[in-house]
């Protein structure tokens, strides 16, 4: 996972829905970050696609207008704008018409004669999932497609919508490229605070002989948003929460905390340890999916004091959707280190507050010498990972409060990547733009994973796609979701941890 220092080889970047919010929003202010912070290539070319009408002047205004919209380095400076806009060029094209490639080809071959040497070529596809298998085959017509050194490509997810269209999504691309000229992105697993997890287990004595089922009670994973659809309600009306968020990021940072100790940080070796939690995961029988998965859909209410509508009244959502907004699951990772700690996992939308957390709570300690007055304010000891918008992690221990007496309340030590580092951390698609140009695929998921993820999902798939809720909407917006979900880990003695009082240090 360790970046080289050098820069990456000389690069042209083919982006495919150029013009897209994507590529506004992330994409271009990543690249433009990384120019300013000298980690572009000497010899770099941006070639946007996009069947939109435009023109090179248009499409650089635009990505400019992005830049110092959301780029984390603020507004461009003329200087350096003029170096990286020399970078970009756009080609109008239809991405199902065959002619639209040859000009491109025809384009890149160019690119490399002007510069006299071999290039590592990048198709990123920004793009709804139905252009995959078109835009792949006509790249497939490349006469270089075969050459695995210097030709990528980058799927962003959501990459199928069950485990048959993984599969088949998989083969098409495979048929096409090797595994390593393939990079699923998933852009959680580039931010900071996920990396970091790696780094706190594998480079610390201290913390690994705990990290199992002998001191470890269960271990939560929340993944919160404030906002609604927004405009995505034609794509998520037919993937739900469940597809959208459950199986990719949620899955991927489970698998980050649980993962064995990889030999070495090369990416197959760090790929095979993930995918190994997969398999680990217990696969639910349809009878017991109400017993372990919990679904959920907002209605009307109340976010930072405005009136929201609920998500039927969202634009393009069916008025009688039965999609659900909100998930929560327990999964148990039947292996030696983890075997029978429940790991509880929700994630949903329009909930009070927008939150990615990882929880880890240890066992009670064998025996309290302490009266039961000293220990009152009592509390499990608890590792607290926030990924976002707070970038920290948390130790939860009890300390003794001063004074003549033993009273006994909990205290944290804290890392917190705002006080620790006065630098801004890159944002995740710098982190793995940079990758895909050093072809690193650490963090990029394999065919395998995929597969695994969508498999172990297949039975609450299954199971609520044939059986819609009847009491949808079942939580209003501003709350923290369904009651079902508080019955799910109530039944087990334990409750969701109150996440602004955990990060508040309450």
């Amino acid at each position: 996972m360790t970046k080289t220092e050098r820069k990456p080889d000389p690069t042209i970047l083919v982006i495919f829905g150029a013009v897209g919010d994507l590529t506004w929003r992330k994409l271009m202010p990543a690249l433009y970050n990384l120019y300013l912070e000298n980690w572009s290539p000497d010899k770099f070319k941006i070639v946007g696609l996009d069947a939109k009408e435009s023109n090179k002047t248009e499409f650089a205004s635009r990505l400019k207008e992005g830049i110092n919209k959301f780029s984390r380095s603020g507004k461009v400076k003329e200087k350096e704008w003029k170096t990286f806009e020399s970078y970009l060029d756009f080609m109008q094209a239809d991405f199902k018409d065959p002619e639209a490639y040859k000009r491109l080809f025809k384009e890149l071959s160019s690119i490399e004669n002007k510069w006299k040497e071999k290039p590592q070529i990048i198709f990123y596809l920004a793009v709804p999932p139905t252009f995959i298998e078109a835009i792949s085959e006509n790249i497939g017509k490349f006469d270089k497609v075969g050459d695995a050194e210097h030709v990528r490509i980058v799927v962003e997810k959501p990459f199928g919508h069950d485990l048959e269209s993984a599969r088949v999504l998989n083969k098409h691309l495979l048929n096409i490229f090797d595994e390593c000229q393939v990079y699923r992105i998933d852009h959680f697993l580039g931010k900071e605070t996920v990396q970091n997890i790696l780094a706190f287990r594998f480079a610390n004595a201290l913390f690994e002989p705990v990290w199992n089922r002998n001191y470890i009670d269960n271990v939560q994973i929340t993944v919160s948003e404030q906002i609604g659809v927004e405009n995505r309600g034609n794509y998520f009306d037919k993937a739900g929460e469940l597809r959208d968020m459950i199986q990719n990021h949620v899955l991927q940072l489970l698998c980050t905390v649980a993962m064995e100790p990889p030999a070495s940080f090369e990416a197959d070796e760090v790929r095979n340890k993930k995918v190994d939690v997969l398999h680990s995961i217990r696969k639910l029988k349809a009878f017991e999916v109400s017993n372990y998965a919990v679904r959920g859909q907002y209605g009307s209410g109340w976010i930072k004091g405005k009136h929201v509508n609920g998500y039927r009244k969202e634009k393009n959502v069916d008025p009688d959707s039965t999609t659900e907004t909100f998930a929560a699951i327990k999964f148990f990772i039947d292996n030696w280190r983890w075997h029978g700690v429940p790991f509880y996992v929700r994630a949903g939308k329009r909930l009070d507050d927008s939150q990615t957390i990882i929880t880890l709570q240890f066992r009670q300690v064998p025996s309290q010498a302490f009266p039961p007055q000293s220990a009152e304010n009592w509390r499990p000891n608890r590792l607290i990972i926030s990924i976002q918008p707070e970038m920290a992690i948390r130790i939860r221990f009890q300390g003794k409060r001063p004074g003549q007496k033993m009273l006994l309340n909990p205290v944290d030590m804290v890392f917190n990547y705002t006080d620790a580092y006065k630098k801004d951390p890159p944002k995740a698609y710098e982190t793995l733009l940079l990758d895909v140009m050093q072809s690193n695929a650490t963090l990029f998921m394999r065919a395998d994973q995929v597969e695994a993820a969508w498999d172990r999902l297949s039975p609450i798939i299954d199971f609520w796609d044939n059986n819609p809720s009847l009491d949808f909407p079942n939580y209003s917006a501003g709350s923290w979701g369904p009651e079902d979900a508080e019955a799910l880990i109530a039944r087990d003695g334990y409750s969701w941890i109150a996440i602004n009082q955990e990060l508040n240090g309450e």
